[in-house]
């Protein structure tokens, strides 16, 4: 469960990840290219600390971008190269923004939804100390099954980006996070697992994260 607020972010979000995008290799567009938001879909903390929340969003008309994100109360020391930027938040404060790749939260997370067949978090607001559920704009569903095995994520991360994809190396497992989602097609191998969404303008799944076990 992701429990949200009626807050307004300074900068906002679209405008952090607009700022940022152009300069990753993975980007398609020119450094002016806007970008607008299609959807998003967000996991849940255990520990309640880390918001963890995947932005789909259009290069102007051009190809559709998967950015996940963390938003952290205090700087991540192991993730400084990956700091997005800052935003206030009506409600909670200064909160840092990470692009999720480097983020063991995160990696945490998406494992265990494509092992197990999970679905994202189910999304609530806290209106007069009332929750009231909010419906996700985007559906995202793992291909594993309930109660299979989740390899462990902690140890050293290792990232590497290249014009399509982030491949992510920690602990036991590898992450393969699409970045461009028009055409995306997943890393061979075996033990493999994966996210796959769909949300109102793609009714057919799309594959989204690919998760495998080293060896």
């Amino acid at each position: 469960m992701a429990l949200l607020h009626r807050a307004q972010l300074t900068p906002s979000k679209i405008e952090l990840v607009s700022a940022w995008a152009p300069t990753q290799s993975w980007f398609p567009g020119g450094a002016t290219s806007a970008l607008t938001s299609v959807a998003s879909y967000r996991y849940d903390d255990p520990d309640g600390e880390v918001g963890i929340e995947t932005l789909i969003v259009r290069v102007a008309d051009g190809p559709l971008l998967q950015v996940p994100l963390t938003y952290r109360a205090t700087p991540l020391a192991s993730a400084t190269e990956s700091l997005i930027g800052t935003t206030e938040h009506s409600v909670l404060g200064t909160r840092w923004v990470y692009d999720a790749t480097a983020d063991p939260v995160y990696l945490t997370a998406v494992s265990a939804a494509a092992f197990t067949g999970g679905v994202q978090a189910d999304e609530y607001f806290e209106v007069d100390g009332e929750r009231v559920a909010r419906d996700s704009s985007a559906r995202v569903t793992g291909s594993g099954h309930p109660g299979a095995t989740v390899p462990s994520s902690a140890g050293t991360i290792s990232t590497r980006h290249d014009a399509a994809t982030t491949a992510v190396e920690a602990g036991g497992i590898r992450v393969v996070v699409a970045r461009v989602l028009d055409g995306a097609t997943g890393p061979e191998g075996t033990g493999q697992q994966s996210l796959a969404g769909t949300w109102p303008e793609q009714p057919e799944p799309r594959p989204l994260v690919w998760v495998s076990v080293l060896s």
